[in-house]
Parts: C-alpha cells; structure tokens; sequence
C-alpha cells in the first residue's frame, strides 16, 4: 500500500505562481512513476504530467513550459511547480503513483486561478 498526503493548494491571480508538493509513505519502495492529474469543475480527471523512476518527466500540452515536476526519491516527494497560472488551470490537484500494477491517489488539493 501507497498513501500520498497532497498539500500547498490555494487561490492565485492569474500569471502568478503556486507550487503543490506530494508526500509518499508505505510501501514506496515499489513505487514506478508518481505524477499530478487535476479535474475541473464538470469535467473528466486529466493528467497534469508524470514523472516514472529513471525516466523523462511527460506534461500535458496544455501545461507544457509552464509547469515543471521535481521529484526528489531519497525524500519520496514530488512537487507541480506551476508558474503563469490561468483560470482555465482552476482544477482539484490529485497527486498519483504506480506501484505493483496498482495506482494510488492523494485526495486531492484545490487550486483555484482568479482573472
């Protein structure tokens, strides 16, 4: 088992920045990849970008140049810097990790971009 502990949501102008962080525990050491997806109000949960162990962090087109995802596995923490905020962004945050064929969810933390 995976439990993840989002935090560092909250309201921000638009072209401002925010940075969320994700806390990993349990079983981490099974962990493959852990990423951000974030769900808007009425729509369906999109992935943000997704950062496997050993690999090349992946974004979303739509965050591409604006958000960047450090991760840090001696700490088993991984963080969605996101700069130039716009309202379209307004979103819940879900932090996500891989383990054993199985995905893990945070629950979530939101974010909201005023215009």
């Amino acid at each position: 088992q995976v439990q993840l502990v989002e935090s560092g949501g909250g309201l921000v102008q638009a072209g401002g920045s925010l940075r969320l962080s994700c806390a990993a525990s349990g079983s981490v050491f099974r962990i493959k990849s852990m990423g951000w997806f974030r769900q808007a109000p009425g729509k369906q949960r999109e992935l943000v970008g997704t950062a496997p162990r050993g690999g090349s962090t992946v974004y979303a087109d739509s965050v591409k140049g604006r958000f960047t995802i450090p991760r840090d596995d001696a700490k088993n923490t991984i963080s969605l810097q996101m700069n130039s905020l716009k309202p379209e962004d307004t979103a819940v945050y879900y932090c996500n990790a891989g383990a054993n064929g199985m995905s893990y969810w945070g629950k979530g933390t939101l974010v909201t971009v005023s215009s």
